[in-house]
């Protein structure tokens, strides 16, 4: 030991000792992260929409139509309800004391008065009664007494000189006018009526009208049906005789006149109307009031036991569950205490979806749209799932099973499942219906999204929701009788509307599945079986222009489809991603060895590192034709990354090459002879490297042997392995043993011996 240096104690070393954090000190430091800050905060919101959404401060109204309670439910908090009955007779008897009102028209009575007055001067201006005019004088004669003769002439001229001595001399016929003026007067401002018109709005007032002159704004007045009715003329043969100037003449005038009297009333329509409308709208409604359970007394009754909950005792339940949740019944600190248990109860619910999606699944995680997007998905699921939750439709099954369908397409099952169980809890907490509900939902849910495989044919969403409904159908029945629910029609009706509504979000997620592939930038079986048709445009060029990268690329689609499958992944994108590996190579055919004639090679002429140029340059173009011509993400990535970051193997070794025989030249960088990657970020696009280079390779092979394939492939392989190019792939080291196996069976196969045919004999 040097001089001066001490000896550290063991204490000393142990502290020292640096050890990797722990799971929770990990924990923490990844909380401390700004991004995950954000989507930490991002859940937070969401979670208080989604309580927003699920009125999470008030428990759900828990009944619906149908339903026959197991036992009698009892008000526990008294309310009140309105009595319809007792309400409508209050106002019908408001309505029998409307008075109704009438316009009079005082025009009519003027008129007669006038004619009045110029008939009985013609008659005076007659000196004897063989002057006057016989019509009009028989207009004034009085009914013959019953059993009386009919009177003489002589009779008669006596009568008409009596009649004509009341009006003369001059000032008689003056005073005649007044009295029959003051007669009318009170008529003309009252005005006449056969009857009450009361057929259109029912019986109102009997005693008494209301009447205002026709065309002006006057106040109206009250007026006694009695004084208005024309009826046999009493009122007015009674005002004529309580005239003195008319007293002797009383009943001839009004012989003339009764004939002649018409009703100058009409009834005011928009006034009535008004005037019911007023008196039936101030009559209070009429309640009945439901007493609550209390320790000496049972609440009343809203509902009997075995009797199955019809509109009445739906309509009493309501307004049970509208007073207990009012703040009479339940104070704010009730509702705010509640709200933040769902609301932590669903945050916690996020954040457990999120930890899976961290440790299984990163997807909805790699991008906060993603997440955002998840997010506002599951909360319009929710909101519509309680909003079609009503007795009306009942149909909360469809919200929830789109989304469950939607997030089978787009992410895996198990994620799916997972999300899907988080919403059926809020869906169930939103609604109210209990365990039997929770397992409704959860076992449709789980049906759809486990039978949610490939989509390879158009109708596999429509058998899911058959499946789904199927599920729905024989749940319902089972769920209902184990809650003591009779197996009648009603259960019966409900379980075919489960099932109905799980055919119909299948038929639903059938037509927005081209929409749910474009959002979500996913690709389903059915959309790579149209995309790989060797009829689209590019695959039509590339036959054109390079009918050798052609047929190496389908060659490479059969290879690596088959060693995908035999892993788990998506053998059918990773040979549609085949097929277009390389349509970056029409651009350039020429420059690419399986596309050149035998006596020419375009390279000789170019430094090795142009030449590399040229060679990568076909990653890049192909990207680009892939956007220009709208190929879909998933595979524009299988074009970009088939090559990762390897070597240009050939074009680097002859550039070493120049560089040693020549003294001067300078040292050759190997980054410029590298693709430019992105290395594999899936197993498909690792297969893919994998299959490409192992065809290619596998055509220098001058005697095929299954041996020599098998050790091709073990090399390419591990060059590829050793070079890094799995690393970002997920591809295990079984998995790639496996794969290589699949690639040595398909070649070999590829190559395999053939019967040598004797040459073909000329005749």
């Amino acid at each position: 030991m040097p001089f001066g240096m001490r000896k550290s104690k063991r204490s000393e070393r142990v502290a020292s000792l640096d050890l990797p954090p722990g799971q929770w000190e990990r924990t923490w430091i990844s909380l401390r992260r700004r991004d995950v800050l954000g989507r930490i905060g991002l859940a937070l919101l969401a979670a208080v929409a989604m309580c927003t959404v699920m009125h999470g401060w008030d428990p759900p109204f828990p009944y619906r139509s149908g339903f026959t309670p197991p036992r009698d439910i009892v008000a526990a908090v008294p309310f009140s309800r309105r009595d319809p009955v007792a309400t409508e007779t209050a106002q019908q008897q408001a309505r029998s004391q409307v008075r109704y009102v009438y316009a009079q028209d005082e025009r009519p009575l003027k008129q007669l008065r006038a004619e009045l007055r110029n008939t009985v001067t013609e008659l005076v201006a007659a000196a004897t009664l063989d002057r006057v005019n016989p019509h009009l004088w028989r207009e004034f004669q009085l009914p013959p007494a019953e059993g009386a003769a009919p009177p003489t002439a002589k009779q008669r001229e006596e009568q008409f000189h009596e009649f004509r001595a009341a009006f003369t001399p001059q000032e008689n016929m003056e005073r005649f006018e007044q009295a029959v003026a003051a007669v009318f007067t009170p008529f003309e401002q009252r005005g006449l009526l056969d009857k009450l018109n009361q057929e259109d709005f029912g019986r109102g007032n009997q005693e008494q009208i209301l009447v205002h002159p026709l065309g002006k704004a006057e106040p109206l007045q009250v007026v006694k049906v009695g004084d208005v009715l024309v009826g046999d003329g009493t009122a007015l043969r009674d005002s004529l005789r309580a005239q003195p100037q008319l007293l002797s003449v009383a009943d001839r005038l009004f012989a003339w006149i009764k004939p002649r009297l018409k009703p100058t009333l009409t009834r005011d329509d928009p006034q009535t109307r008004q005037a019911i409308k007023e008196a039936v709208d101030a009559v209070p409604d009429v309640f009945a009031n439901y007493a609550a359970s209390t320790s000496d007394a049972t609440g009343q009754v809203l509902a009997k036991v075995g009797q199955p909950l019809g509109d009445e005792q739906m309509e009493l339940l309501r307004l049970e569950y509208a007073a207990s949740i009012s703040l009479e019944q339940r104070p704010l600190s009730q509702k705010i205490l509640r709200a933040a248990t769902v609301l932590g109860m669903v945050f916690a619910m996020f954040v457990l979806c999120g930890m899976y999606m961290r440790f299984r699944q990163r997807g909805p995680l790699t991008s906060v749209t993603r997440l955002l997007v998840l997010l506002l998905l599951a909360i319009a699921a929710v909101a519509l799932a309680r909003w079609a939750s009503a007795d009306a439709w009942r149909g909360e099954l469809v919200p929830l099973l789109l989304f469950s369908m939607t997030m089978a397409i787009v992410y895996r099952q198990r994620l799916a499942l997972m999300l899907s169980t988080s919403l059926v809890l809020f869906v169930v907490l939103a609604v109210g219906h209990g365990l039997d509900e929770y397992v409704l939902l959860m076992g449709v849910a789980a049906t759809a999204i486990l039978n949610l495989g490939s989509i390879r044919t158009r109708s596999k969403l429509i058998y899911v929701g058959l499946s789904a409904g199927g599920v729905a159908l024989l749940l319902q029945v089972g769920m209902g009788m184990l809650d003591d629910q009779p197996l009648d029609l009603p259960l019966l009706k409900d379980a075919c509307r489960s099932a109905l509504w799980a055919l119909a979000a299948g038929f639903l997620t059938t037509g927005l599945l081209p929409f749910i592939e474009q959002f979500f930038g996913v690709l389903t079986d059915l959309s790579l079986f149209e995309l790989g048709d060797v009829a689209h445009p590019l695959l039509q060029e590339l036959v054109r222009r390079a009918p050798s990268t052609y047929n190496h690329s389908i060659t490479v689609g059969s290879i690596a489809e088959a060693a995908a499958e035999s892993i788990g992944a998506r053998g059918l994108l990773v040979r549609v991603g085949a097929y277009f590996h390389d349509i970056g190579k029409m651009l350039k055919p020429d420059y690419f060895i399986e596309n050149q004639p035998t006596d020419v090679n375009r390279h000789e002429t170019l430094a090795p590192a142009m030449s590399t140029l040229v060679i990568i340059a076909h990653l890049k173009d192909g990207a680009d034709l892939a956007r220009q011509h709208r190929l879909p993400q998933p595979i524009i990535d299988l074009i970009a990354q088939h090559h990762g970051t390897t070597l240009v193997e050939f074009f680097y070794d002859r550039a070493t090459e120049q560089q040693q025989a020549d003294p001067n030249g300078s040292e050759v960088d190997e980054s410029t002879f590298r693709y430019p990657g992105p290395k594999p970020q899936t197993k498909e696009a690792a297969v893919l490297m994998l299959a490409d280079s192992v065809e290619s390779a596998s055509r220098t092979l001058v005697d095929p042997t299954p041996a020599r394939i098998e050790s091709l492939v073990r090399e390419l392989a591990e060059h590829r392995l050793h070079g890094g190019q799995f690393d970002e792939s997920g591809l295990t080291l079984r998995e790639l043993r496996t794969i290589e196996r699949s690639m040595v069976v398909s070649l070999t196969s590829i190559y395999h011996g053939r019967i040598k045919y004797p040459e073909q004999r000329t005749a």
